[in-house]
């Protein structure tokens, strides 16, 4: 039995990408394909994939990759690593399952970015790491649809197990957000680092609860304190 993965395309637009990954997901035993803003025009094309319609008509469309993460423990970006420079942990393919092994339990996404231009900075960051599939250096990106097929191929040829290393229930990337904006709010109240954007701020805050996987009582301790903080600050 496989670790519950849901595959997450973000703004796709070549309907046979989208199709050749769904069809990758149906052959290697995967079936939650989330899709983030797809071009309408690829998307109404590829709904009728030849061997993965079933696929296709139960994937979940969203406006933003946060609302596509809500409900995930663990999240995965897809990078090139061409010309980045990641805070994230980095994992190759050929590491990537043992790396999985170690995480939290709880639903597992792995993330691929657009066609031509892959996932963007403020994607990456929202992930708790970013994988990458070794190729050669004069080539170092991959197609769409190659890289989930290789992802996919991957993940049922060392068949995931379905639970991770911790038996406490793993806060979900929405959980974990809500406490991101309380700790922000917090930080502004009390006049600590305005030198960062908002944005800048919540990415450092998030950043240390990826790298510690907190279970979902150490998140609800952590909003209750900061909002008592908040609320005695604002007196």
């Amino acid at each position: 039995m496989k670790r519950n993965i849901s595959i997450v395309l973000v703004r796709p637009r070549d309907p046979n990408n989208i199709g050749a990954a769904a069809r990758a997901m149906a052959n290697f035993g995967l079936s939650d394909l989330r899709v983030v803003e797809p071009y309408e025009p690829s998307w109404r094309a590829a709904v009728s994939a030849v061997g993965a319609a079933d696929i296709m008509q139960k994937a979940r469309l969203f406006d933003t990759l946060p609302q596509a993460l809500a409900d995930c423990t663990v999240t995965v970006a897809t990078t090139a690593l061409k010309n980045r420079r990641l805070n994230e942990t980095i994992v190759a393919l050929p590491d990537f399952v043992e790396w999985i092994d170690k995480q939290p339990a709880g639903k597992m996404a792995i993330v691929f970015g657009n066609e031509k231009t892959g996932l963007a900075n403020e994607d990456i960051e929202l992930c708790h790491a970013a994988m990458h599939i070794p190729t050669t250096a004069k080539q170092p990106s991959i197609n769409l649809a190659q890289a989930v097929i290789l992802t996919c191929y991957e993940l049922a040829r060392n068949q995931v197990p379905p639970h991770g290393k911790s038996a406490l229930k793993a806060a979900t990337f929405v959980q974990t957000e809500i406490v991101v904006e309380e700790l922000d709010k917090l930080m502004q109240a009390a006049d600590f680092r305005q030198d960062y954007t908002a944005a800048q701020r919540k990415t450092l805050i998030r950043k240390f609860f990826q790298r510690g996987s907190l279970s979902k009582d150490d998140l609800f301790f952590l909003k209750k304190f900061a909002t008592k903080l908040n609320g005695k600050l604002k007196k």
